[in-house]
């Protein structure tokens, strides 16, 4: 069985940083991966590139078995993206802002009627279906951020940060979600975390990106195993990546490449 997501040697360079430097990796089909690094290590670049929003400097990358420089329009339309931002209309209702996405994915009526329910249902939003995005809490938000993404149905997710800033409960109901998918729809799902005990429930192996280079790839319980009795995943991340902090101001913006929207999997 191919992999769901394939890298070989993908490197990205702005100007003469390098961003990710020459990464390999395999998601196979119907995994949880998780994607774990400190702050500007390299996980969003690759995601982007992944997701046909940057183009490789060098290298290849495959989803679901399509080229995403050659094969892109193919690749965008077995995709779901999810991140923090919530991209939706808040003047709108989800029945609405769903009608709108689906209609980019050129689905029909009569299935974006019927994909719009069973996803509403499936995230608790269906007796919220006629309110507006505007009066949603961030929870109820966020929600709607992934069945979005999920409108026409892709066989792969992307999940970047997807329960920052949200409460406790809510994040652990987003959790379950993602599980939901995964296990109910044989979804695949890349997901980035700055939360260890988010990444440790819910992958099944975990790859480490650090300076742009993955640096580990075994699944939570090996990385844990490799530290030591009783470790945590935050303390095998810790010894992997050091103690120093990344944050940096940025010094400049003019290399970032902007996205162009896409409609019907195509980019304009």
């Amino acid at each position: 069985m191919a992999s769901a997501i394939h890298t070989q040697d993908l490197t990205k360079n702005f100007g003469s940083f390098v961003a990710v430097n020459g990464i390999s990796f395999d998601v196979d089909q119907g995994e949880i991966f998780g994607l774990l690094g400190p702050n500007g290590a390299g996980k969003t670049t690759t995601i982007k590139m992944l997701c046909t929003i940057l183009l490789p400097t060098k290298g290849k990358a495959e989803v679901d078995g399509f080229d995403v420089v050659k094969e892109a329009d193919e690749v965008r339309r077995r995709i779901g993206v999810v991140t923090e931002k919530l991209v939706a209309y808040d003047r709108l209702t989800p029945l609405e802002n769903l009608s709108i996405f689906g209609r980019l994915y050129e689905m029909d009526s009569q299935s974006i009627k019927q994909r719009s329910e069973e996803l509403l249902k499936l995230v608790d939003l269906w007796e919220f279906r006629k309110t507006r995005v505007g009066n949603f809490s961030s929870g109820m938000r966020q929600r709607l951020n992934i069945v979005r993404a999920l409108i026409h149905d892709p066989k792969i997710i992307f999940l970047d940060e997807p329960t920052i800033g949200l409460d406790p409960t809510t994040s652990h109901n987003i959790r379950e979600l993602v599980k939901r998918l995964n296990a109910e729809e044989k979804k695949t799902v890349l997901l980035t975390t700055h939360y260890m005990d988010e990444a440790d429930r819910l992958s099944n192996r975990i790859g480490i990106i650090d300076y742009g280079k993955i640096i580990a790839l075994d699944t939570p319980s090996n990385l844990k195993a490799s530290v030591g009795k009783n470790a945590t995943l935050e303390d095998a991340f810790i010894k992997l990546t050091g103690t120093k902090i990344r944050d940096e101001p940025v010094k400049n913006n003019n290399h970032i490449q902007r996205p162009r929207f896409h409609f019907g999997g195509r980019m304009r």
